[in-house]
């Protein structure tokens, strides 16, 4: 390679043929930098979907919002994708079997976190069955709530996940997203168990639960 002090810029014969060819160019960069296009711009999602945002999350993924446009799409194996996407209520049996998928998946890898009941268990959280949040046992990289969360709220966060993915890679420290606070939804009458609950209540639910069907004559 020579150097041509007049004009300083680098010469190669190379170069002077891709110059040449019609529609042709030459783009310099560094490996580090088209890893990142890369990495950055093909997000394949694996969809662990356990309930309505499931629903949201195939919306997203048809031909109106199209994720296939940005280069993301969706694969039914762990070990093809980098992206967890947990879209629904997780339960205790379930969380082992969540965590062995993320295990399964290559590095580097990030978990969407989609919906109030991944964020928090929102309604169900106070069942002890029910996980209060994924982040509990999976490292949660960008929260999108809603209840449940619409397509473009969806693309939001796999927006927000390419910024953050840029910055990691350029070096930069990336503080983990807090958790949204969950307003939850509660019953309007308290539960089997609280103290608040009158005695009065449980045989009146019960009543009301074996008149279910009954016509009355």
């Amino acid at each position: 390679m020579a150097m041509n002090e007049d004009k300083e810029r680098f010469e190669h014969p190379v170069y002077s043929v891709l110059e040449q060819v019609p529609g042709g160019g030459v783009g310099l960069t560094t490996v580090d930098r088209l890893l990142t296009w890369g990495v950055t711009n093909a997000l394949w999602l694996f969809p662990m979907a356990t309930s309505c945002c499931g629903i949201e999350f195939m919306a997203t993924a048809c031909s109106r919002f199209d994720l296939d446009r940005i280069g993301t799409i969706a694969r039914g194996s762990p070990r093809q994708c980098d992206v967890m996407v947990v879209a629904g209520t997780i339960t205790v049996k379930m969380a082992p079997r969540v965590k062995r998928l993320w295990d399964e998946m290559p590095e580097p890898k990030w978990v969407i976190a989609m919906g109030s009941c991944a964020i928090s268990g929102d309604f169900y959280r106070d069942i002890y069955s029910v996980v209060p949040g994924v982040d509990t046992f999976l490292p949660v990289d960008v929260y999108v709530p809603g209840c449940p969360p619409n397509p473009e709220q969806l693309l939001m966060g796999l927006h927000r996940l390419k910024e953050k993915i840029e910055r990691r890679r350029r070096g930069e420290w990336v503080e983990r997203d807090p958790a949204p606070v969950a307003a939850g939804l509660r019953v309007p009458f308290p539960r089997i168990g609280d103290p608040d609950r009158e005695p009065d209540m449980d045989a009146e639910q019960l009543a009301a639960a074996m008149a279910i069907g009954k016509h009355n004559g």
